[in-house]
């Protein structure tokens, strides 16, 4: 007997479908000859016996007045099995006289064996996709690749050894409710997977999506712009479509043992980084971000609260932050102090008055290249909290 199981939505489809094509009840009976699905909804949940006689004979049996009479939950007509790769897994009866009824049994029943194979088909892809995502998030959390997860790939047909690289895709569903949040998240997943890019993907959370992309281009190697205008490619269909808004973040690219797990969390970690230095932005690309990003796994350590020590104390005595956003300008400016006074609108002296008090209120010297080190690593973890 098939592994395949025909249930009763199915079997009143079934039912629906083939009672167009002829004038007459037609039933579907399940592999243990339980009527479920019929134009007379009081027979369903009733035992055919017409139908077990067909499953333990593997034949079309007709049943005429005579032979109704003997059997339980039987009328006069024609039963047929229904197979899928050879194997029974139903019975569909017509109900009615069995000579009537021969002409139109096969074609009803080919009708109905159809149907069953097309419901299978859609089971089998279903279950392909669920197996892939439940692959994608186990790989994402994993750092070592076990012969389980190797052999788990292997039987839905994807090459571990394909270097790939993590995106991460958030979506904001606004006031959409849970099912319609989904709904456009699965279209979505759609537009990633159409036409074959070769994407593996796994659906986190209702606003959250992870892609794993093939990494190298034809030829093979790594190319951050050709995946940044696949990106930009990609937000702007979005925005023609009118769906969700959504931002995307490109982690890292790494090679070898737990390389997909390290580019997922650098993903993350660029997603969130990004929304917080420039949230009118949607997407963001790890080497744009990268020592922030590199930074963050000092959050909350003894280490963040070392390096944040001297910019405490600066900002214990500036009230107004002026000494620490002459501090920013200075950084991005590579310190350069005419640049710096130009962009301040202040004159270069009153620039290194403000550097002087900021080395005094730091403990720092500004003219040591570790010093300075300190405070842009202290600058760059405090604008992260």
């Amino acid at each position: 007997m098939a592994t395949y199981h025909l249930d009763a939505r199915l079997a009143q489809d079934i039912v629906a479908r083939t009672m167009q094509i002829i004038d007459s009840n037609v039933n579907v009976m399940d592999a243990r000859g339980r009527i479920i699905g019929s134009g007379d909804r009081e027979r369903i949940g009733e035992l055919h016996e017409g139908a077990l006689l067909v499953l333990s004979q593997g034949r079309v049996v007709d049943i005429d007045e005579a032979v109704a009479k003997h059997l339980h939950g039987v009328r006069p007509g024609i039963n047929l099995p229904l197979r899928i790769d050879g194997d029974i897994v139903g019975v569909i009866g017509l109900t009615g006289q069995p000579a009537t009824l021969r002409h139109y049994g096969e074609l009803v029943c080919m009708t109905a064996e159809m149907m069953l194979e097309q419901a299978r088909l859609l089971h089998m892809l279903a279950q392909d996709s669920r197996l892939r995502e439940e692959l994608v998030l186990n790989l994402v959390r994993s750092e070592t690749l076990s012969p389980a997860l190797s052999e788990w790939a292997q039987r839905l047909g994807i090459d571990l050894n394909q270097p790939r690289v993590v995106a991460v895709v958030e979506v904001d569903s606004g006031q959409l409710g849970v099912d319609s949040a989904m709904s456009e998240l699965q279209q979505l997943q759609t537009l990633l997977t159409t036409p074959e890019r070769d994407n593996l993907i796994a659906i986190v959370s209702l606003t959250e999506m992870v892609v794993l992309k093939p990494a190298l281009n034809v030829h093979g190697r790594y190319d951050q712009d050709d995946h940044r205008r696949r990106v930009d490619q990609l937000l702007q269909r979005m925005k023609e479509s009118g769906q969700v808004r959504m931002r995307i973040a490109l982690g890292n690219y790494f090679t070898g043992p737990g390389s997909i797990a390290r580019s997922y969390r650098t993903a993350r970690t660029t997603m969130m980084v990004g929304k917080q230095r420039m949230p009118e932005q949607r997407s963001y690309f790890y080497q744009d971000l990268v020592l922030p990003v590199l930074l963050d796994s000092l959050r909350g350590g003894w280490q963040a609260n070392e390096l944040a020590r001297p910019l405490a104390k600066l900002k214990s005595m500036d009230n107004n932050g002026l000494l620490r956003r002459t501090l920013v300008a200075w950084f991005s400016h590579n310190v350069q102090p005419s640049a710096t006074a130009r962009a301040l609108f202040i004159h270069r002296n009153t620039l290194e008055y403000r550097l002087n008090r900021i080395s005094e209120l730091t403990g720092l010297d500004l003219g040591n290249f570790d010093d300075r080190l300190l405070l842009y690593v202290a600058l760059q973890l405090d604008e992260q909290s």
